[in-house]
This record gives structure tokens, C-alpha cells and sequence, in this order.
């Protein structure tokens, strides 16, 4: 099956799934999110619990998927992965640290005698769950406005900034992403936490989380608002059938005018996380980080389809345009890529398996008598 598409196909398939795994991310984010919403909705021991406990069960999840769509980059496009991860290490080792103190926090925030006290991994919580996803969104928003790079004949990497990747995080295009990646982070988790708690004679603490939930998702809009206006006003590299890249006006919106699907997808989303919040604040539903997820990913796939679709570089270079990463020149050969495919089969019963065990974890909801236990986190 595979061993029959030409190389192109293969190509494009692969970022296909890349782009999968980054949207998946994104909603699996809602751990973070949760973290970051700790101090303001939890405000006794037993709040605090079962907030951290309710997340504890999922957090492995969202740093595994981002593992894995690393993997996936590694062995699907190694250009970027060397390109990005070698030059921009600054931001990536960030990254990767605040992601470490997540774990540690997990860990240890409950075990007796750390000698850092429960305060100090609540903070690392919350570290994760802003600067880890800021700089993440930083990151991915580079996709379009691009990086400080250049690529020697034998592929040796340049960077040509200091920072090494952090400048990223200077742009306000950038930042805008990163803003909405952490508000929209909050809003899930809020709801994810509506969904996973039982909140029988905590009315105040539900109320909490509910208002913080609606105000993530309001003080989202803004930045949503202006990194998409933006993006498809602003122009952007495309290349051409023998490789060569040359700068075009209103990129963006010429790739999602040319993708009515993504458009589509684009608006389907955001639509489904106002159902989501909608729900959750006029509703008094629990079942808001349904559709809100779904619409995440939504999102996230359109983000992605935007920069490596249609002829357009997915790691643009400001410095040298020939440098610029695209599907065709950034991917492994021929071979590589169709045993990956094959071995990509196996996905939906990986996502199949995460999904019964999420049910068996979620089918009753997390209540205040389990977090006194000594499983607690």
C-alpha cells in the first residue's frame, strides 16, 4: 500500500500525522492549564487535592504525546528536528526543564519531609503550566514568522541570534500565540476539573473554577483575535515546483482561501470551544471539555495545515531564504518513511487503548474522601 505512493504523498501524510499529534497536545494541555488555575480556585488542603490528584491522573499524557510528536518530527522531517532543536537548544532546554519540575512536583509535592516544602512544587506546577506552555506557543508560532537560521551545503546549522531560540518569546506575533495557547490551556482545564470532581457540598469551590474558566476564555479572545488577523495579513514564504522560495503577500490567507476545508475546520473549532465554555458557565454542565477539546484540536490542525500545506515552508528561515524548511526538503527518503508508515497503523489502537483507560480512570468521579489516602499526590 504504502511502498506505491510516491514520495510526495508520503510526505504529506507524515505531516498529517505530526499535526495530529501537535493538535492532540494542545488539548492534553488542559494539565497545565489545570496547574496553572491551582492558586486562585483551590483554597483549603482538600480543594488543593482534589485538584491536584483529578490532573495527576492524566498529567503522563500530555508530556508522553509530546515526546511522541517529537519522535515523530525526528523521524519524519530530521531536517527540522536537527535544525530547530540544535540551533534554537535555548528554548527547548526551557521547555524540557519546566516540564522536569512538573514531574519532580508530582512526585514529591505530598511526600513528607521534602525538604522544599509543598508550596515550592505547587509553583513548579504552575511554571509548567504558563512559562512550558507560553514558550511552547512561542515555538509553534515561529512556524510562521519565522527563525534566525541558515543551513551550510552539508545541512550544518547556523543560528545566527544569541538567545538561541528564546527570542522567540520577544515577538508580540509570537507571544500572542503563546498568551492564547495558555489561556486556552486554563479553559480547559477549568472544564476538565468540572468534568472530573465531584463537587457534592464544595458549591463554592465549583463556582471558582467556573469563573475562572469563563474569565481564561475571555481574556483568550483578544489574543486570539489578533495573532489570526495577523497571520493572514502578513506575508509568508512559498516555494516552487524546483525548490527555490521567494516571499508572497497575504500568504496565509491565499494558503487557507486555497484549503476551504481548513477553513472550515478553522471555524468549526472555535466554535465548539464557545459551545464548550457556553455549557460549562450557562449551563452548569459538566460536559464542556468535550466539545471545547474537539475544537482545540481543530484549531490545531488548521495551524498546522496552514504552515506546511500549499507550497508553504513550515520552518521558515529570516535569514536565508533557501534555507527554509518545507515538507519536500526538510523529510527522510522514500524508504523511511514507508516503513513508518506501516508501523503507523498501530495509532488507533493506541488511541483506543488511551481511551478505555481514561474511561476507567474517569468513569466515577474523583471525590474529597480519596484524596486523603496515602496515594494522594
Amino acid at each position: 500500500m504504502f511502498g506505491n505512493m510516491e514520495i510526495y504523498t508520503l510526505q504529506q501524510y507524515w505531516w498529517i500525522i505530526c499535526s495530529v499529534l501537535g493538535a492532540l497536545f494542545l488539548f492534553l494541555s488542559f494539565v497545565q492549564g489545570g496547574q496553572s488555575l491551582l492558586w486562585q480556585v483551590a483554597k483549603s488542603e482538600v480543594e488543593k487535592s482534589l485538584v491536584v490528584n483529578s490532573l495527576g491522573r492524566k498529567w503522563e499524557l500530555t508530556f508522553t504525546t509530546l515526546v511522541t510528536f517529537g519522535g515523530a518530527m525526528f523521524a519524519s522531517f530530521p531536517k527540522f528536528y536537527s535544525t530547530s532543536f540544535g540551533g534554537a537548544y535555548w528554548v527547548w532546554m526551557l521547555i524540557l526543564f519546566t516540564f522536569i519540575v512538573q514531574a519532580v512536583a508530582y512526585e514529591y509535592r505530598k511526600k513528607p519531609n521534602n525538604f522544599l516544602g509543598q508550596k515550592v512544587y505547587e509553583l513548579f506546577l504552575f511554571i509548567n503550566g504558563t512559562v512550558g506552555i507560553l514558550l511552547i506557543g512561542a515555538a509553534v508560532a515561529t512556524f510562521f514568522s519565522g527563525s534566525n537560521f541558515t543551513l551550510t551545503m552539508f545541512n550544518f546549522v547556523n543560528w545566527t541570534h544569541p538567545l538561541r531560540g528564546v527570542e522567540a518569546a520577544f515577538s508580540l506575533f509570537n507571544l500572542s500565540l503563546g498568551i492564547f495557547l495558555v489561556m486556552n490551556a486554563r479553559t480547559l482545564g477549568g472544564l476538565y476539573l468540572l468534568n472530573s470532581i465531584d463537587f457534592s457540598g464544595l458549591v463554592e469551590f465549583k463556582g471558582r473554577v467556573t469563573k475562572c474558566t469563563f474569565m481564561s476564555f475571555v481574556i483568550s479572545l483578544p489574543f486570539l483575535l489578533y495573532f489570526l488577523i495577523a497571520l493572514l495579513l502578513m506575508s509568508g514564504q512559498q516555494y516552487d515546483d524546483v525548490g527555490v522560495v521567494s516571499i508572497v503577500a497575504n500568504k496565509y490567507l491565499a494558503n487557507l482561501l486555497s484549503m476551504p476545508i481548513v477553513a472550515v475546520m478553522l471555524l468549526a473549532g472555535l466554535v465548539l470551544v464557545i459551545l464548550g465554555v457556553y455549557l460549562a458557565k450557562f449551563k452548569s454542565s459538566s460536559r464542556g471539555i468535550w466539545p471545547a477539546g474537539l475544537g482545540t484540536v481543530l484549531v490545531g490542525l488548521t495551524v498546522f495545515f496552514l504552515a506546511g500545506f500549499n507550497n508553504t515552508p513550515f520552518y521558515p528561515s529570516n535569514v536565508d531564504l533557501n534555507s527554509s524548511l518545507t515538507i519536500r526538503n526538510a523529510s527522510s527518503g522514500h524508504y523511511t518513511l514507508v516503513v513508518m508508515s506501516y508501523v503507523s497503523l498501530l495509532v488507533p489502537f493506541v488511541l483506543g487503548y488511551i481511551f478505555y483507560f481514561w474511561r476507567k480512570m474517569d468513569g466515577k468521579k474523583l471525590s474529597s474522601s480519596e484524596v486523603t489516602n496515602d496515594k494522594a499526590y
